[in-house]
């Protein structure tokens, strides 16, 4: 009939039925009692399932890559495996830094200097604390092989541009160790193979340094038996003495024009200094005039090693032979020292030579003496 309410079947359990037209519905659960929803009631709600998204972390919870972490300690702090024990890479750097007299602390003026160890402490706790600005402030005692103490810091640019430093400084200092040991073999082979360090050829090259330990004490003498020896030493004839000609007069335009280099040096330091009285002429002795000669060679050896002379340098440099320098460098020691030895043994003798003549001379002026008192003894 009109107005009436037909009933409403109860539906079976996990159903949820809508029937008879009406809002009427049917909820089932173990915990509510069942009761039809009429007009204007409000239903409960039940709980969404959210077990399917449980695993799914916040989007403010999600953790941050694992290599952004470990830069992030990396540019912070040291290694964790060097946390226990120092390797060895790390104890030579430690150990290279702290003997090479770098300040590694800053001390108030009266405090005792740190010692050895203490230096050691103080830099291991910096590199630990912050291995870039350790980085940065010793990478100019660091050398290519201590590069490894820094491995964890590879991908930071700073400590790649240190790096690459320390790589260029001592690739710059091995090949002038390499250079210069190429130049002492090939000056001991021109010591003894060739004229280039005679003394007539030296004098061209530099006839002030020459002027000025040996020329200007040569006697008339001594000038003439050079160029006698000049002489000999060429082929001879016509030729030859044009070219000595030609040759002597070079080298006395070079020597007026050092000369004048030097005079107007000399000028410019006499103004800015007090006036000196000049001492007298000096004239050495014969053990003076040959350690002028000695110190007059030592400065040409020197000019060669550091480039200075008018030669092919690059045929001593690049030369492969001379690549050998443990034994090349080792011979031409031991024949340098051996030279030494044998000047040093002809000076001794020399020395034991003129002290024996010195002695029998003032025997026989002793001689001469006592035959005088005895010749007065005589007559009177």
């Amino acid at each position: 009939m009109w107005g009436e309410i037909e009933p409403c079947i109860k539906p079976d359990e996990g159903e949820n039925v809508k029937s008879c037209d009406t809002d009427q519905r049917w909820t089932h659960s173990p915990d509510l009692q069942q009761k039809t929803a009429l007009w204007g009631e409000i239903e409960p709600c039940t709980k969404p399932n959210t077990s399917g998204n449980c695993n799914k972390p916040a989007p403010q919870e999600r953790c941050p890559p694992e290599t952004d972490v470990k830069e992030a300690q990396n540019t912070t702090s040291y290694s964790p495996n060097l946390q226990d024990e120092p390797s060895s890479c790390l104890s030579a750097m430690i150990e290279a830094i702290a003997a090479s007299g770098s300040p590694v602390k800053s001390q108030q003026l009266g405090e005792p200097d740190l010692t050895l160890e203490e230096k050691k402490g103080v830099l291991i706790d910096q590199y630990k604390s912050k291995p870039l600005v350790f980085l940065e402030r010793y990478q100019a005692h660091l050398k290519p092989e201590h590069m490894d103490a820094f491995s964890h810091l590879s991908s930071d640019c700073r400590a790649q541009y240190y790096w690459k430093e320390i790589q260029r400084r001592a690739s710059g200092s091995a090949d002038r160790t390499r250079i210069r040991n190429h130049r002492y073999a090939a000056l001991r082979a021109l010591q003894k193979e060739g004229q280039y360090f005679s003394e007539e050829q030296m004098r061209v090259r530099d006839p002030l340094l020459y002027e000025q330990y040996i020329g200007q004490y040569l006697s008339e003498e001594d000038i003439l038996q050079r160029s006698e020896e000049a002489m000999r030493n060429g082929p001879g004839g016509l030729a030859d003495l044009l070219i000595n000609s030609y040759q002597e007069k070079l080298i006395q335009n070079r020597l007026e024009e050092q000369e004048e280099r030097e005079q107007c040096a000399v000028e410019e330091s006499d103004e800015e200094e007090c006036e000196e009285p000049r001492p007298a002429e000096w004239e050495p002795t014969a053990e003076e005039k040959a350690m002028l000669r000695e110190e007059f060679l030592s400065q040409m050896h020197q000019r060669f090693l550091d480039g200075k002379d008018d030669f092919n340098y690059s045929e001593v440099d690049r030369n492969p032979d001379f690549d050998n320098l443990d034994i090349v460098s080792h011979d031409a020691e031991e024949r340098y020292f051996d030279d030494d030895d044998q000047v040093e043994e002809e000076e001794e003798k020399e020395e034991e030579e003129e002290e024996e003549k010195e002695e029998e001379e003032e025997e026989e002026k002793e001689e001469e003496e006592e035959e005088k008192e005895e010749d007065e003894d005589m007559m009177q």
